[in-house]
Parts: structure tokens; C-alpha cells; sequence
């Protein structure tokens, strides 16, 4: 009896087994790629609202250049949240950048290149400024940069003698409305732009198929082949569609080339460097941090000299956009960029958050902001959608959190 009962066993449990172990991979993979599968759920749902309107290529590239300064914050401000920091500052120090770049061009009449070269220095500067005060000092983040959104917001209206400034060159103005488009001739589907596409999904497939065999060669766990697989398909339809919409409109947006280069620049120092590590240490604990030798106030003195940076690069790029450096530029930027982080995946507690998550983030945003203004939705329920949207983001981080530390 004994053996009769246990054979059927023994023959059976291995698949259930099987089968469980797969799906606690599947839903595992999809914690991780949960903003991915969020911003096709978002872009699904206004696309069937809008009746494909959406997905226009005019819409889908205005997508990038209407939000590339958003998307340029996000960057710097998930470094600053994953070590443990908030800036408020950085709306106020985009629009203090874009109205001296603006001054230096129009009344100073300096180059085009030298005064977005010394744009960039005075952005240096005054990340150094809050830097200084964050890490030496040691006053909290919050009221530095409190206290910098003030002070940068007086100082653009002094720039500016509180009146607007604008018609600048062509090829500064390129910088936010510019295209790579024509390069090869005019064609009805920019070639340019589909090799560019292609070249990214082989890199992509190549790279993500090196990471599963490094993994399998260490004997770590990766995921069901046909989840993988599957992957790879969506990912290469959605940068092609993309592709496609962009070639047939006006090309590639120089917006989504220089975000291109901060994305493969800042994902390499925050995977691969050890400043990177230094960062994510010190946000996820950083008095253990310090005992290990990490030197935490010369990390915070460079994230926030870096965060300065990138925000005068997207006020640069938010002035050359409108063509005009106004008094009110930069309003509500520091909300975005901080929103932004969060939907990506940031923690409020630090330690966690990628670049890759604050673009997508960013770019649900964008998305949200395009589907509601095409569906004539007023500004008012617009701001009270996305505060759902952050609120309900961090509320899902906070019960993995809890759940994680249950099991």
C-alpha cells in the first residue's frame, strides 16, 4: 500500500513543482518589469480613448521633445532620492540657467556653443553651492534646496528684469526643436532613423542574451525561456513601431539623442562604477556605508554637483524649445522630475532606483499629460490624475516592501 501510494506521487510532483517554480519566476520578473508593462498599459488605454490619435507620429514624437527636460531631471534626481536626498531647487536653477543663457546670447552676444558651454559651468556651480552646504554643512537636503528654489527663482527674474527674452540662433534653438532628418535624402520612411532602430535592437538582444548566459554560467536563476523570449518580441516591436513613427514624421529629435548619451553614460556609472555602488550604498545604509571607507560627504558634494548640471542642461533645452527665457519657466519641474523618480521605482527610504525606471516614469508622464490635454481634459483634473498616479506608485512600493519583509 505504502509504495502503491508513493510511486504516483513521485511520478506527478516534479511537474507541479516545476510549474510553481515557474510561475514564481514569471511573477517575480514582472515586479521588476511592473513601470515597463505600466506604460504599455497607459499608452493601450489612451490610445483606445483617443481613438489611435495618441499614436500619431507627430504626437508620439512630440512625446520626447515636449518632455526631454522633464526626462533629463528625472536622471539626476533618481541619483539624488537613491542616496537618501530630495532637490527642490531644480525647476528654479533650469529657468536661472535659461535666462543667463539667453542674456549671454541676445545682449552679451556671445556664441551660441560658448554660452550653453558656460551655461553648463554655472549649473556646475551651483550644485556646488548646495553640495557644499548638504555635505560640509550638514543641513538637510530639503531645506537647502528649499531655501535654492527661492533664491535661483529671484535671481532668473533679476537676469530677466522680470520681462521675457527671445529669438535666438537656429542652432541653439535646435537643441529643443531640432531633427536629424534628410541626412541620406528625402525618403517617405527616414532610412537614418530605422538603421539607428536596428542597430539598438540587435545591441539590445545581443547584450540581454550575454547577461542570461553570464547568469546561467554563475548558476544563477533566470527566467522561463518563453517569458525571455517574449520579452525580446515586445521590446523589438515597441522600439520599431517607435522607429517607424519617428521616420515618417521629421526623424530622429535632437532632444532624444542627448538623452540617449545621458542614459548610456549615467546607466554605466550608476551599474558599473564605483562612484555608482557609493551612491546606492550610502542610501541603503549610510552609517554602514562610512565604516566601509565611503567617503559619503564627497559622494553628496558630486550628486548634487551633477544634479546642478543636468538641471541647467534642461533648462537650456527647455529655452531653446519655446525659443523665449521667461520668468515663470521651470514652474512645477522639481514636481515632475520628483514624480518621475518615484513612479519609476525610487524608494522614499533611498537605496533603490534606476535610471531606466525614471525615464519610463517619466515617460508615463508625458503620456498622461498627451492623452488627457488630446481628450480636452482641463489642467485642473490633469494635476489631480498624476497626483493619483504618484500616490498609488509609492503605495504599491511600500506594500511590496511590507511584503517582502513578511516573508
Amino acid at each position: 500500500m505504502t509504495d502503491t501510494n508513493t510511486k504516483p506521487a513521485e511520478a506527478v510532483g516534479p511537474a507541479p513543482a516545476r510549474l510553481a517554480s515557474s510561475l514564481s519566476h514569471i511573477i517575480t520578473d514582472l515586479g521588476k518589469n511592473g513601470i515597463f508593462l505600466a506604460l504599455i498599459a497607459v499608452v493601450v488605454l489612451f490610445s483606445f480613448l483617443t481613438n489611435g490619435i495618441l499614436l500619431r507620429p507627430q504626437n508620439i514624437s512630440n512625446l520626447i521633445v515636449q518632455n526631454g527636460y522633464i526626462l533629463i531631471l528625472a536622471i539626476g534626481m533618481v541619483m539624488v532620492i537613491v542616496a537618501g536626498h530630495i532637490d527642490l531647487s531644480v525647476g528654479s536653477v533650469a529657468a536661472f540657467v535659461g535666462a543667463v543663457s539667453g542674456v549671454l546670447i541676445r545682449d552679451a552676444g556671445m556664441p551660441w556653443w560658448a554660452a550653453i558651454l558656460l551655461s553648463l559651468v554655472i549649473g556646475a556651480l551651483v550644485g556646488a553651492w548646495q553640495g557644499f552646504w548638504i555635505a560640509y554643512v550638514g543641513i538637510p537636503a530639503f531645506i537647502v534646496t528649499l531655501a535654492g528654489m527661492l533664491i535661483f527663482r529671484g535671481l532668473a527674474l533679476v537676469v530677466l528684469g522680470n520681462t521675457n527674452i527671445g529669438s535666438f540662433p537656429a542652432e541653439y534653438r535646435a537643441l529643443g526643436n531640432g531633427f536629424l532628418t534628410n541626412v541620406f535624402g528625402e525618403f517617405a520612411v527616414d532610412p537614418l532613423t530605422m538603421g539607428v532602430a536596428a542597430i539598438t535592437i540587435i545591441a539590445f538582444v545581443i547584450q540581454s542574451l550575454r547577461t542570461r548566459r553570464a547568469r546561467e554560467s554563475y548558476g544563477q536563476e533566470v527566467e522561463p525561456l518563453g517569458w525571455f523570449v517574449g520579452k525580446l518580441v515586445i521590446v523589438t516591436i515597441g522600439v520599431g513601431a517607435f522607429a517607424y513613427a519617428l521616420a515618417t514624421f521629421k526623424g530622429i529629435p535632437v532632444t532624444l539623442i542627448v538623452l540617449a548619451v545621458l542614459v548610456m553614460i549615467y546607466g554605466v556609472v550608476t551599474n558599473r562604477s564605483v562612484f555608482g555602488r557609493h551612491i546606492y550604498a550610502i542610501g541603503g545604509n549610510r552609517h554602514a556605508a562610512e565604516l566601509s571607507g565611503v567617503k559619503t560627504r564627497q559622494v553628496d558634494f558630486y550628486i548634487f554637483v551633477n544634479m546642478g548640471v543636468l538641471a541647467a542642461l534642461a533648462g537650456l533645452v527647455f529655452t531653446a524649445r519655446l525659443n523665449l527665457a521667461g520668468p515663470k519657466a521651470g514652474d512645477g519641474f522639481e514636481l515632475e522630475a520628483i514624480s518621475a523618480a518615484f513612479i519609476g521605482g525610487a524608494a522614499v527610504q533611498g537605496g533603490v532606483g534606476t535610471i531606466g525606471g525614471a525615464i519610463i516614469g517619466g515617460l508615463i508622464i508625458g503620456v498622461l499629460n498627451n492623452g488627457m490635454s488630446i481628450l480636452g481634459i482641463g489642467i485642473e483634473w490633469q494635476q489631480a490624475v498624476k497626483g493619483l498616479v504618484l500616490l498609488f506608485a509609492v503605495a504599491f512600493d511600500v506594500f511590496n516592501k511590507r511584503r517582502s519583509g513578511g516573508r
